[in-house]
């Protein structure tokens, strides 16, 4: 019984969301064509559909994970994991060793510390929304060995038995509060903030705030590599832009596995630089036509310039003023 009423409620907001878009396409098509148009997109309103209800069944994040139907990154694979951090790690400017640094969203591994650990670090920060990292062990261990063949002075995890034991070996922290977490971290505590395709994945009304914690710490001396990802995460294109703010915002609909924020790229630039950090955007990505019709976007977003609408992901580094 309370298993069909999961799935009843998951239907009936997939229902919402539906007439949401058949409306919008009303207004504009004139109604008769609303049916073909959806149909168009079919695979990725099935996205939305399975996931707004298989997240509400009562099965754990590692279950969907090994089922390929949620997942938070590629970054329990070594190799990923290691080009991820030496990516954002040699922008560094000056001396790499003894920092203190801060992923955000590690996502499905704590592999990060044991590679900044090898890479000189003195302490790290692992910040993230959710415990999504796996805790089977093989993944850690076989990271120290091909740290150690690439020459690097990786932690010893011959002993460590659990995840307590490797954040103890690499002398690094993982907290899974998000913005909460963030806001724990001492002032000007912090040399080096990085993260992989997940700023876009931080609350809308949040980004601001998060935006002035990493800020905050910061030392000095400090700085960010983000990479950023401004595709949906439905279908690869801006999907995602054709439901108003009031539906997309909501909480049932932010917690079904594919939210993001929605914000463009000089709306992220914007508000690192309120938060008083310098700015440069590197590797800018851009598409060779809008990917998502501009006129079935919702209202809101129907004045963003195609400039802006062109951007699939960017690097943002930034330096505190």
């Amino acid at each position: 019984m309370i298993f069909a009423g999961v799935i009843i409620a998951g239907l009936h907001q997939v229902v919402t969301v539906m007439e949401a878009m058949v409306g919008d396409a009303a207004v504009i098509e004139g109604g008769p064509r609303v049916k073909t148009r959806l149909q168009r997109f079919f695979p990725w309103h099935t996205r939305i559909a399975a996931k707004l209800v298989l997240s509400r069944l009562p099965a754990s994040y590692s279950f969907w994970r090994r089922v390929h139907l949620f997942s938070h990154g590629s970054m329990h694979r070594f190799d990923y994991a290691l080009g991820v951090f030496r990516h954002h790690f040699e922008r560094l400017p000056a001396q790499r060793d003894g920092l203190v640094l801060m992923e955000i969203g590690p996502g499905d591994s704590l592999l990060s510390a044991v590679i900044g650990a090898a890479h000189g670090a003195k302490k790290i920060h692992l910040i993230d929304a959710g415990n999504f990292a796996t805790a089977e062990m093989q993944p850690y261990w076989e990271a120290a060995i091909r740290l150690r063949e690439l020459g690097l002075a990786a932690p010893d995890l011959d002993s460590a038995e659990d995840l307590t034991d490797v954040l103890a070996a690499c002398n690094a922290t993982y907290e899974t509060g998000g913005l909460e977490s963030l806001r724990q971290i001492p002032t000007g505590s912090v040399d080096f903030i990085w993260s992989q395709a997940v700023l876009e994945h931080v609350r809308r009304e949040e980004f601001g705030e998060f935006a002035r914690e990493m800020r905050r710490v910061l030392r000095p001396t400090g700085c960010c590599s983000h990479q950023v990802d401004l595709k949906d995460h439905l279908g690869g294109a801006l999907n995602n832009m054709r439901l108003g703010s009031k539906l997309w915002e909501a909480q049932w609909m932010a917690s079904s596995g594919f939210y993001t924020n929605r914000l463009r790229m000089f709306e992220v630039v914007k508000a690192f630089r309120e938060a008083h950090f310098s700015v440069d955007v590197l590797d800018c990505q851009r598409w060779g036509a809008v990917p998502t019709p501009r006129h079935v976007l919702a209202r809101e977003f129907q004045e963003i310039p195609d400039n802006e609408l062109l951007v699939q992901q960017f690097d943002l580094i930034a330096a505190p003023v």
